[in-house]
């Protein structure tokens, strides 16, 4: 059997898509790209365009703007000289700042110059990708000012908010292999993610960036939704040939810079975070020499609900059939009592993250989350007053809101909360209490949020500095180039030189010289220049280990000493555990980033946080150790 995956596989760490199917991340048994697609006449290339947008690029200067425009300014965001803010940035705009100007400029490009069906009287089937609701909404009306010919029927937001979004949406897709099918409005879609994927679309001839997008594998996709082929789309034989792009947000500069785009770190889920704080608490409270009678309770009703949640999963889902052999062995009751250490670190290296989420109020979860790290901190004597004061700031909000008669119920705990006798007072089955009390009704409260603000400041788009970009070549390039090399690199693991980098042993010159002659051969790999032009002056070494990872081996007999010392926590064993995981991914860790997340999850201050000075400082220098072997000498 051949299973094919049509869009970008992923690797993140909720749905990693190579390991679903057992195979190295970045390395498919087979890729059908887009370059490949389009030489054989399967999709249709798009042409793009970067259009210079002055407020979307720089954002708005006070001292730019004339005097009827600079009244506007302080009438809506104060005297700048008093206040000190005399621009707003470029990230405001479509945010919660929207300009009329900025958008009468794109839509007015757009239907200038944009492609054109019957004859070049109608602009053919366009797509706008919006930044958010508010921004579709201002672009739909804007749309309906400027050209009221077209009734309110022309443009229509199709997003999550508008209640007939499927029947737009299948207007808009909608098509017949038939000289006289005449398709429905809407022509031009403005859609808020809802359109990025997975849309059919063969009549679309224009797509419009009116948003930063910053994963590569979604800018492609969006891409994607104008390749279709329709034959007839211009007249009889007048095939669709290629489709336009209009950039007004420097997409295609960005990924210039970051082929790869920009990935927010890998963060655990909320409700992995739970299950693990949770089994952290009730193994410190084991270990606590004072502990009351409450507080063995609570330890006892802990284990009993992670118990509960391991020996209630679905054997049928995948990831849990892949952990199948742990899962059987916690499943029976007497296995979580008295857990070791090792233990603990098995569960969360194999368990934590298969239960699912009960109900849907992530607003209840995060702050079972915030009541676990009180209690946390209050097991290890630390500073716990930004996660008290986060409990209070919620009390205060619902407070507000006695006119709700579940959270009148609550009144009186909550007014507890606003004062400091309670929380001197304080005990962890108290904060339990409180949790159970409260997590539902945290969705009651009305967060602030960012007021919006419309202006009418007169925007500069430069048609003369519009830079057009032939987008085939360039995704060629970077996937031909980086598919090459770092394939090579997989199929080669085992090569003497090769191997000697990721198992944390340093090479020599002349064998830095062989490796160089195998990368930059010219043919199989590729030219030095052409490394240069993807990776910038990074060392070949630091690459080499960054797409193959340090070997699980090399990285256990590193940290050898403290994983078989017997005298860590649990906290400090999983902290350990989280390094050599990293270091197996990415090859190298720079040392500021064990006081920044993933490496603040278990405490706020990162490494020092978990260990004493002298641990501390033994771990950074092995980790010095590590990123040092990779260099040459």
């Amino acid at each position: 059997m051949v299973v094919g995956l049509t869009a970008t596989p992923k690797k993140d760490v909720d749905h990693n898509t190579y390991e679903l199917f057992e195979i190295e991340d970045d390395n498919p048994t087979f890729a059908y790209e887009l370059n490949q697609a389009v030489g054989d006449k399967f999709l249709v290339p798009p042409k793009g365009a970067s259009v210079p947008l002055k407020f979307l690029r720089e954002g708005i200067k006070y001292h730019e703007l004339n005097e009827k425009e600079q009244e506007e300014y302080e009438e809506k965001f104060g005297d700048p000289t008093l206040h000190n803010v005399d621009e707003i940035g470029s990230a405001a705009l479509n945010k919660w700042l929207f300009n009329t100007d900025t958008v009468d400029k794109v839509l007015h490009h757009l239907m200038t110059n944009g492609l054109k069906v019957d004859g070049g009287d109608k602009l053919g089937k366009t797509i706008i990708f919006a930044k958010n609701h508010y921004h579709a909404i201002f672009i739909e009306e804007r749309f309906n000012k400027n050209y009221p010919q077209y009734s309110g029927k022309f443009l229509r937001v199709i997003d999550n908010y508008e209640p007939k979004a499927q029947d737009l949406l299948d207007k808009f897709t909608f098509d017949e292999l038939n000289k006289n099918f005449i398709p429905e409005d809407p022509q031009i879609a403005v859609s808020v993610d809802m359109m990025d994927t997975g849309v059919d679309a063969p009549r679309v001839l224009n797509l419009v960036f009116f948003k930063l997008v910053k994963s590569a594998s979604k800018f492609w996709q969006m891409i994607g939704r104008g390749t279709r082929l329709r034959p007839d789309l211009f007249g009889p034989g007048e095939d669709k040939t290629e489709f336009y792009i209009f950039d007004f947000c420097q997409n295609f500069e960005f990924f210039d810079e970051h082929p790869d785009g920009v990935s927010g770190k890998a963060q655990k889920p909320i409700s992995q975070k739970i299950f693990e704080a949770k089994l952290e608490v009730s193994q410190l409270i084991k270990d606590a020499k004072n502990k009351t009678e409450k507080d063995a309770q609570l330890m006892l009703t802990y284990v009993d609900e992670l118990h509960t949640s391991i020996a209630s999963l679905n054997q049928e889902r995948f990831v849990v059939r892949k952990e199948l052999r742990k899962v059987n062995e916690y499943t029976k009751r007497e296995r979580w009592n008295n857990l070791t250490k090792g233990d603990v670190l098995d569960i969360c290296g194999h368990l934590s993250h298969l239960p699912e989420p009960q109900g849907n109020d992530q607003l209840a979860r995060r702050f079972d989350y915030l009541t676990l790290l009180i209690q946390l901190c209050m097991l290890q004597d630390l500073d716990d007053s930004k996660y008290v004061n986060r409990v209070v700031e919620i009390a205060r909000n619902l407070s507000k809101l006695g006119n709700v008669p579940v959270v009148a119920n609550q009144m009186p705990l909550i007014g507890k909360l606003q004062e400091e006798r309670y929380w001197n007072n304080r005990s962890l089955n108290g904060i339990e209490e409180l949790r159970v009390a409260l997590r539902d009704l945290v969705k009651f409260i009305e967060y602030e949020k960012q007021e919006k603000v419309y202006t009418s400041f007169q925007d500069d788009l430069d048609s003369e500095k519009t830079m057009v970009r032939d987008v085939v070549p360039q995704y060629q390039a970077l996937r031909g180039y980086k598919d090459r090399v770092e394939r090579y690199l997989r199929e080669n693991r085992d090569h003497l030189v090769i191997h000697k980098i990721t198992n944390n042993e340093r090479i020599s010159e002349m064998e830095l010289h062989q490796l160089e002659d195998i990368l930059f051969d010219g043919e199989n790999c590729g030219t030095r220049e052409e490394y240069k032009a993807n990776y910038g002056d990074q060392p070949l070494t630091s690459f080499i280990r960054s797409i193959l990872g340090l070997d699980i081996e090399a990285a256990n007999d590193v940290f050898a000493e403290f994983l078989q010392s017997g005298n860590l926590r649990a906290d400090q064993m999983t902290f350990i555990h989280n390094i050599i995981k990293y270091l197996t991914k990415n090859g190298k860790l720079e040392k500021k980033m064990l006081f920044e997340p993933p490496f603040t999850e278990q405490h706020q201050d990162g490494i020092i946080g978990i260990f004493d000075d002298a641990q501390a400082t033994k771990i950074i220098s092995l980790v010095d150790e590590v990123n040092r072997n990779v260099e040459v000498g």
